[in-house]
C-alpha cells in the first residue's frame, strides 16, 4: 500500500484527527451542577465584571481557532472550505501535539475579505489566538492586517509567518556554516505571494540588505507596471538596484536561492552561476524548484527543501506550535516582529557548532526541545515589547 493509499485508509479509520474531551466531571447530580447550572453562573457574572477573567475561567486560555477559506490549501490550490478541513484538523494536532495547544478548526464558506474579517472578528472572544490558514493571496494580507486592528488576541498567518521564521531559522545557521554575513548576502526570493513575500520581510528584520524577489514575470522592480499592493510595497525596501530581468539573471552571483513557487522552475546552469558556497533552499512542495541532486551537483554548498525525504527539512511544525504557545502563555495581545525574530534565532541556536554541518542546519522537527525553547523566547519577546499581559 503506498502513501496515498494508506493516508485514505488512515482517515477512514480515524473519521477526524481531533476530538472534544470533557475536562469537567459530569457523573453525579452535584458535579453537574458545578459544571453547569446553577453553579455556573458565577464564573458568568465574574466575567461580565472583568472581561480578562474569561482566560482564566475558560479554556480561551489555550485554545487557538484554525480558520481558512480553503482559497489556497497546500499544494491544492482552490479546493473549498469543507475540502481542507483535514488540513485545518492536521493542523489542530500538530498544535496539540507539539506545543499542548488547543486548537480547533473553522472552514468559513466565503472568499469575501469583508465577510471574512467580520466573522473572524465576531467569533474571536471564544479564542486566546487566531491561526489563518491557506488563504490565498493578496487577500491573506489585508484579513490579517485588519484583524490584527480589530482583535485583542494574536492574529497569525502561518502560510506566511511560520514559513518566514523557520526559513530564517534555516538561512541563520547555513551562513554560520558557509561564514557569510547576513547584511552581506545577496538573496534571491522565488514567490512573490504570502511566503515569499513574508519570508523577505522577515529577512529585512534579520539583517539582510540585498534581497531581489521575483515573480512570475520576473524580478519584482518599483515603478513597474502590473504589480499587486503587497509587490508595491515590497519593491520599495527590495531590488535597489532596480534591476529588471528574468529569475535566471537574478540568480546570477547570489549568495542565497529560496524558492516558494513553482516546481522545475531552476537550471543547472542558473545554480551553477550563483556565487561560492551557494545556499539553496527551493521550498515547493511536493516537487522544488529544483532537484537537490542537480543543485548539489552544480555546486550549491548547502541544500534544504520542504521535504522530509531530503536533509534540512524546513517544516512550519518547527515554529508555530512554539510561538503560539509562547504568545498563549503571556496572554500577548499580539505576535509581533520581534517576538518572530527571536523564534527564528531560538530555533537556529539547538544545532551546536558541533553538529552544524551541510546536511544538519535544522534540529529535526520531533526534537523535544524546540517548542519549550521557543515558547520561552517568544513569550521573553512578547513582555520586551510590551504586547504580554501577564
Amino acid at each position: 500500500m503506498n502513501n496515498k493509499e494508506e493516508a485514505m485508509k488512515k482517515h477512514y479509520e480515524w473519521r477526524g484527527k481531533i476530538e472534544v474531551v470533557s475536562r469537567a466531571p459530569v457523573k453525579n447530580k452535584e458535579q453537574l451542577s458545578l459544571a453547569y447550572t446553577p453553579g455556573v453562573a458565577e464564573p458568568c457574572l465574574a466575567i461580565q465584571a472583568d472581561y480578562e477573567k474569561s482566560f482564566e475561567l475558560t479554556r480561551r486560555w489555550n485554545l487557538v481557532a484554525v480558520i481558512t477559506d480553503g482559497s489556497a490549501v497546500l499544494g491544492l490550490g482552490d479546493i473549498g472550505p469543507e475540502a481542507g478541513m483535514p488540513v485545518m484538523e492536521g493542523k489542530c494536532a500538530l498544535f496539540k501535539e507539539f506545543a499542548d495547544v488547543d486548537a480547533f478548526p473553522l472552514c468559513l464558506r466565503t472568499k469575501d475579505v469583508d465577510e471574512l474579517v467580520r466573522t473572524i472578528y465576531l467569533l474571536s472572544g471564544s479564542f486566546g489566538g487566531i491561526n489563518l490558514e491557506d488563504i490565498s493571496a493578496p487577500r491573506c494580507f489585508e484579513i490579517e492586517r485588519r484583524l490584527k486592528e480589530l482583535c485583542d488576541i494574536p492574529v497569525f498567518h502561518d502560510d506566511q509567518h511560520g514559513t518566514a521564521v523557520i526559513t530564517g531559522a534555516a538561512l541563520l545557521n547555513a551562513l554560520r556554516l558557509v561564514d557569510k554575513k547576513i547584511e552581506e548576502i545577496r538573496c534571491v526570493i522565488s514567490g512573490a505571494g504570502a511566503a515569499g513575500i513574508a519570508i523577505t520581510k522577515h529577512l529585512l528584520k534579520l539583517g539582510a540588505q540585498h534581497i531581489m524577489l521575483c515573480n512570475r514575470s520576473g524580478i519584482v522592480c518599483e515603478g513597474a507596471e502590473g504589480l499587486n499592493p503587497a509587490c508595491v510595497e515590497i519593491s520599495k525596501v527590495t531590488n535597489r538596484e532596480k534591476m529588471r530581468g528574468t529569475l535566471a539573471d537574478a540568480m546570477r552571483g547570489a549568495d542565497v536561492f529560496i524558492g516558494v513557487s513553482a516546481p522545475g522552475i531552476v537550471t543547472e546552469d542558473m545554480v551553477r552561476s550563483m556565487a561560492e558556497d551557494a545556499i539553496v533552499f527551493p521550498m515547493s512542495n511536493p516537487v522544488p524548484e529544483v532537484d537537490p541532486a542537480v543543485a548539489k551537483k552544480a555546486g550549491a554548498r548547502i541544500i534544504g527543501t520542504g521535504r522530509s525525504d531530503y536533509p534540512n527539512q524546513i517544516n512550519n511544525v518547527e515554529a508555530f506550535p512554539g510561538i503560539f504557545r509562547g504568545a498563549l502563555d503571556v496572554r500577548a495581545s499580539d505576535i509581533n516582529d520581534d517576538m518572530k525574530m527571536a523564534a527564528s534565532l531560538a530555533i537556529a541556536s539547538l544545532v551546536s557548532e558541533e553538529e552544524l554541518c551541510e546536511d544538519y542546519i535544522l534540529p529535526p522537527a520531533f526534537d523535544e526541545r524546540i517548542g519549550k525553547t521557543v515558547a520561552q523566547a517568544v513569550a521573553q519577546a512578547a513582555r520586551k515589547s510590551g504586547v504580554a499581559r501577564i
